[in-house]
């Protein structure tokens, strides 16, 4: 079955497909203020790959499966079921793949059924559209409703004389179906890792190889368990100082010194979403529907200000404990539960000029970073 090139379906994945690839290009340009102010960019643009991917398997899906559905009036994302059925498809799909006839059979079936009924193979068609989609699924990682931490930094805190990582993991929120990157700096104070990482003059042992990025976390005893943790603790609805804290708490060896959480979305889509109404009728106005579209996301940080030492006593002992910030002074900031927060809107050149003539960039683009973007150029406002 092939998607008209009209259709409601096609906009969307043409949209999705437009915005997602003007992320990466403002995420890849090092002059970017997420490239200079951090290392953000470089962790989010394989999350990004990811799914990137999972679109393009769930538009070769509706070529067999004719049902799809989007979080219309909340994220503008797929709804979750979508996520769980591409993660069960990716597991099975070497299995389905094995009993079908491979594709230049079917393709040779397909002629002769032409030839033959002076008909078009609707069927076959059908058949040839899941084993491109079964082949596509296989072939790289896809954004799965939980994507396992890896660890891709490791240095020293010379203060500490400890360890530390970066540590970066995935998540797709059932609830609010959001894609979200979680990136989290950790000390790590457990003996046998300090004694193997650390040299007595404070620095990274180099005569330890870590080929990075190392799935999970570094310190193998603790991997298995930190995965575990990862996964439970990853829903939208966790504040990060409320990971952080539980982090904290379950591991008396690790030390979180900074969580980031990257929200990506809301997305709006001229005529399919229905999640800003004065958003939506502005993009309806776009020239070109591949440009009638938004993309927004929020970057949340909470940072540990300071460690109370650990307190060994007779009866009792207290493991080290961080106090994180909280920025009070900020309501919203406060209300997320972060000490730090950066809002970003993505918009093609055509559609801020949409915005512009209608008055509306100021009410809609208030508190956001506005990333303008006109071919392969992407020009930040103010």
């Amino acid at each position: 079955m092939s998607i008209p090139a009209d259709s409601a379906v096609a906009q969307y994945f043409s949209t999705i497909r437009s915005a997602l690839g003007g992320l990466e290009i403002f995420l890849g340009d090092r002059n970017s203020p997420l490239y200079r102010n951090s290392v953000v960019g470089e962790v989010v643009m394989p999350y990004l790959a990811r799914l990137r991917a999972s679109f393009a398997c769930w538009e070769n899906r509706i070529g067999f499966v004719q049902q799809f559905r989007v979080s219309r009036a909340e994220s503008g994302f797929p709804v979750f079921q979508n996520v769980m059925e591409l993660e069960n498809d990716r597991q099975g799909a070497e299995k389905r793949l094995a009993a079908m006839p491979d594709a230049d059979q079917l393709r040779s079936e397909m002629a002769d059924f032409i030839l033959r009924q002076k008909a078009f193979p609707t069927d076959l068609q059908t058949r040839m559209a899941e084993r491109l989609y079964l082949e596509q699924i296989g072939k790289g990682d896809i954004f799965s409703p939980f994507v396992l931490p890896e660890t891709i930094r490791v240095a020293v805190n010379p203060k500490t004389m400890r360890p530390y990582y970066v540590v970066c993991w995935g998540a797709f929120d059932g609830t609010a179906t959001l894609p979200m990157v979680y990136m989290a700096t950790i000390e790590d104070s457990s003996d046998n890792v300090v004694d193997m990482l650390v040299t007595k003059d404070g620095k990274l042992n180099q005569d330890v190889d870590i080929p990075l990025p190392v799935g999970g976390l570094l310190n193998p005893d603790l991997a298995s368990r930190f995965d575990d943790f990862a996964l439970k603790n990853s829903a939208y609805s966790l504040t990060p100082v409320t990971i952080a804290t539980n982090l904290d708490r379950d591991f008396p060896a690790l030390h979180p010194k900074q969580l980031r959480r990257i929200v990506l979305g809301p997305f709006y889509s001229a005529g399919i979403t229905e999640n800003n109404a004065k958003v939506n009728e502005i993009l309806s106005k776009v020239r070109k529907p591949e440009n009638a579209w938004l993309l927004t996301w929020t970057v949340q940080e909470v940072f540990s200000k300071a460690e109370r030492p650990a307190q060994k006593g007779f009866w009792s002992s207290t493991p080290a404990q961080e106090e994180f910030h909280i920025e009070t002074d900020d309501l919203e900031a406060a209300r997320m539960g972060v000490s730090a927060y950066e809002k970003h809107a993505l918009v093609p050149h055509d559609a801020y000029q949409a915005l512009y003539a209608a008055g509306e960039t100021q009410g809609i683009f208030g508190s956001y970073k506005v990333h303008v973007i006109s071919g392969n150029q992407v020009i930040t406002e103010g």
